[in-house]
């Protein structure tokens, strides 16, 4: 009863942290809208604009954005109180290894999302209206838009948190470096292949998010290699061993 009463007092206070800055974003809600948009406005054909097909989605569109503001800008704090929670239960080697994980975490999120918005929506949105047909007006429905975008930003700010799941994959010994650096090409393919199925069917955003994911893989490794000097030893040990057994075969 103790751990479940704890439980809800965290869970409380990541709530209570949400509502917090969802109360202090809705006011913005449409300045927000705007400069999300503003990648896409500012590709626009003279003469189109955006539009809401909707009857309601010029008010819940915008209270929609504010509401996943507020999710991802209370990140923090709601990891913290997962921390707090589960930190009790963890060895003193494995606080050590957990908390920089936590915040590089939160960094690499918000890095990817950062990436999307500032690399890849502008090249995808150009590309967008670039290939319309002639004697078609682009004109995006502002819920649809919303959805594509949040699409994008999960796709680039999960791709981005690669390094943290090779550490993690390392530290755990669910796998070694050097068998991680074995399937380097098999890596460059899923990338592809992950790139297609997360993001919109073109080339562009499929290409920006294989590749950050190819060279983010990579980064991981050598962290591994870095921080987990005896993971790097039993790899190495691995190695060894192995190479008795086959020269005797």
């Amino acid at each position: 009863m103790e751990h479940l009463v704890e439980l809800r007092s965290r869970l409380l206070k990541a709530s209570f942290a949400v509502l917090a800055v969802l109360i202090v974003l809705l006011p913005f809600s449409r300045k927000l809208y705007a400069t999300l948009a503003a990648p896409l406005t500012a590709v626009l054909p003279e003469g189109s604009s955006m539009i809401a097909i909707d009857v309601a989605s010029p008010f819940l569109t915008p209270f929609k954005l504010a509401l996943l503001l507020a999710l991802i800008l209370s990140i923090p704090v709601v990891l913290y109180q997962l921390w707090a929670f589960v930190a009790p239960a963890l060895y003193r080697q494995e606080k050590r290894l957990a908390r920089p994980l936590l915040y590089s975490a939160v960094v690499l999120f918000y890095a990817g999302c950062a990436f999307a918005y500032y690399v890849v929506f502008p090249l995808v949105f150009g590309f967008f209206t670039r290939v319309a047909p002639d004697g078609v007006t682009v004109m995006t429905d502002i819920s649809k838009y919303l959805d594509f975008v949040i699409t994008l930003f999960l796709a680039f700010g999960i791709t981005f948190e690669v390094p943290i799941a090779t550490i993690i994959l390392v530290a755990t010994g669910i796998t070694t470096i050097e068998k991680l650096k074995k399937v380097r090409a098999y890596v460059l393919v899923g990338a592809f292949a992950l790139g297609m199925l997360l993001t919109p069917p073109d080339v562009i955003s499929q290409t920006l998010l294989a590749l950050p994911m190819w060279l983010l893989f990579e980064i991981g490794l050598l962290m591994s290699w870095i921080l987990l000097p005896h993971r790097r030893g039993h790899a190495e040990n691995d190695s060894e061993e192995d190479s008795p057994g086959q020269a005797s075969n």
